[in-house]
């Protein structure tokens, strides 16, 4: 069956063209996608700008035509934190339906942190016990563990890598408002250790996230081109050791760390920040990057509740 996956998300809107079947690791086929910032394109209410909402269904509309012209079946379409928590998030929905027609289901913060769980179950598999993940976003940071596919703690925080860049404003950051976001980061994540802390500790810690994956190839590991089987950490001893570099970088400079998109520059700092707290307060040394995260999660979520190979009702949580 060849699916579409529509991923509205706080930096990116993505549509992933997979081909998969029961049983089987979904194949990408075809991957669009645009650097939309809805998180970005709020006014002083929240609410997300005519030109965000223009932007938005442009690229709904340009998804619809791909998945045409490649043969997709049926479409899985939803949108996270940006739209979720967007003053106007049911204006937004109803603009997508209305001049569409795809109708976009909003995740909770722990659906997402749900379903990339059980998409990293299925990566690392049974052996890795109990594994805990943690995912930054544009808007939030999911974390969530467990020994089955279903975690038995799962939670988000308000902790994205677009939202908190927010606190940083200008091309070089002022020392004293990276204290202040880095005090404000270990703040929230610590309210919610205490849940993790009492199903006790993991056996295998893991991440996902674009935010991840930079991270991790600026600090050492292999890059994209290697594929994606290749085994890839991110260390805090080398996050420790960039983080005050990275403070003193302009977005452009920090363009040119390899494996750092200009578009994700801006929000790399706070992506460190929060993942150098994440580690630190759970008392991780090191976690081994994912690369199936949320949208591999609804896929493998569409598969298991099929009722039959004919069968074409959307099925993103549950």
């Amino acid at each position: 069956m060849r699916l579409g996956v529509l991923d509205v998300g706080s930096n990116t809107v993505h549509f992933l063209v997979v081909d998969a079947h029961p049983g089987a690791a979904p194949l990408p086929a075809y991957s669009h996608k645009a650097e939309l910032r809805l998180a970005e394109l709020l006014d002083d209410g929240g609410a997300i700008t005519e030109v965000g909402i223009e932007r938005l269904v442009g690229m709904v509309a340009s998804s619809i035509r791909v998945a045409e012209d490649k043969g997709v079946v049926a479409m899985l379409p939803f949108a996270t934190s940006a739209v979720r928590e967007a003053a106007n998030g049911e204006e937004v929905l109803g603009r997508v339906a209305a001049e569409t027609g795809v109708e976009l289901q909003v995740l909770s913060g722990q659906d997402e942190a749900r379903l990339t769980f059980l998409a990293v179950r299925r990566w690392f598999g049974w052996s890795s016990g109990r594994l805990l993940n943690l995912d930054i976003g544009g808007g939030s940071l999911e974390m969530a563990c467990g020994i089955d596919e279903q975690p038995d703690v799962a939670c988000s925080l308000p902790l994205g890598a677009g939202r908190l860049t927010a606190r940083l404003p200008g091309d070089l950051a002022d020392p004293e408002d990276v204290r202040d976001l880095r005090r404000h980061i270990r703040a929230e994540i610590a309210q919610v250790v205490g849940e993790f802390s009492r199903i006790g500790s993991p056996d295998h810690a893991v991440a996902t996230s674009k935010t991840f994956k930079q991270l991790a190839r600026m600090t050492g590991a292999a890059p994209e081109g290697a594929g994606a089987r290749v085994p890839r950490k991110i260390t805090r001893s080398g996050l420790t050791t960039w983080l005050p570099r990275l403070a003193a970088m302009t977005p452009a400079q920090r363009a040119q760390i390899p494996g750092v998109s200009e578009g994700r520059a801006r929000q790399l700092l706070a992506g460190a920040l929060v993942a150098d707290a994440a580690m630190d307060l759970f008392g991780l040394d090191e976690l081994d990057i994912c690369p199936w995260a949320l949208r591999e999660g609804i896929i493998l979520r569409r598969l298991d509740t099929m009722d039959s190979p004919g069968d074409r009702r959307p099925a993103l949580t549950g």
